[in-house]
């Protein structure tokens, strides 16, 4: 999956993945060598819908739909394109229609990490970042064309969006439960970077029985795999935190396969949440590392 936006009037725009990439987008997919196996090339599609809102920023009501595809290799990378379409409704006849169009594609070692993201918000012009990240010795520099040209450096210890999702199930497999990372994924205006926190439940073996079975519990190429409950925070990196803690802009829990699909999405933007329920999933063919 791929990243969310941050304000609620477009917090129904994922933008990596994650997700259920994010999120998920871009975080869907992940590179092989964590899971101890080929990670799957496949399309979902997931529909959106309000669980509940809470706060001062009401929302009456949310709907969308995400369709994702992922593809590539650990010999030739990992490719993923998606796309959302989202609608939210503040009340008193204030609606915000929102669609994003995102590609990545990411080396699958972590070396270099390229991705065109553009949004449009009702009627509004489109807003695209597109850019390259590379690492270059100690540190990740950043070449940006849109919205504007820049060059920057970043830490090399941050990771992309195939990275975190790949040392969240190496954390996974390994029976940890709490993973820390700080991760670029060029969203918002490509500079932002986030901390996130992770959370990872027990182990659930494909021989259990889901209590909310979708077509990727029903998929033979997903029968034996093993998933985990996931609930990744993100935090901005920029912002102090409050009396020594800090607020997340959003968190998204999911059930995250070992072969990198991810199912049972759930948003948390702090004044309302969103499910994603996976309505199709299909397994595409992949070409083996030769």
């Amino acid at each position: 999956m791929t990243l969310p936006f941050r304000n609620p009037s477009r917090a129904l725009v994922l933008t990596i993945a994650v997700a259920a990439g994010t999120g998920l987008v871009h975080g869907a997919a992940a590179a092989a060598a964590a899971a101890g196996g080929p990670f799957l090339a496949h399309q979902a599609l997931y529909d959106l819908s309000l669980v509940k809102s809470r706060g001062s920023n009401s929302v009456s009501d949310a709907r969308g739909r995400i369709l994702y595809n992922f593809s590539g290799s650990s010999c030739e990378g990992y490719t993923s394109e998606f796309r959302q379409v989202s609608e939210l409704d503040s009340g008193e006849g204030k609606v915000t229609l929102s669609d994003l169009r995102s590609s990545s594609w990411e080396d699958a070692s972590g070396k270099s990490y390229r991705f065109k993201i553009d949004t449009r918000m009702n009627d509004s012009e489109s807003s695209p970042v597109d850019g390259i990240a590379e690492r270059v010795g100690d540190h990740i520099t950043v070449k940006l064309t849109q919205p504007v040209k820049k060059t920057f450096n970043l830490d090399g210890k941050i990771v992309f969006p195939t990275e975190q999702i790949q040392h969240i199930i190496a954390a996974a497999r390994d029976g940890k439960s709490v993973l820390e990372q700080t991760v670029y994924d060029g969203s918002d205006n490509g500079e932002k970077v986030y901390n996130t926190l992770t959370v990872i439940g027990r182990p659930i073996t494909g021989d259990r029985a889901p209590s909310s079975p979708d077509p990727s519990t029903a998929s033979d190429a997903m029968k034996t795999m093993t998933r985990w409950p996931v609930t990744v925070s993100y935090y901005d990196s920029d912002a102090r935190a409050k009396d020594g803690e800090q607020t997340p802009v959003y968190a998204m829990s999911f059930e995250l396969y070992e072969n990198g699909v991810s199912r049972a999405l759930v948003l948390d933007y702090n004044d309302f949440v969103i499910s994603g329920a996976l309505d199709k999933f299909d397994v595409r063919d992949s070409k083996p590392c030769k």
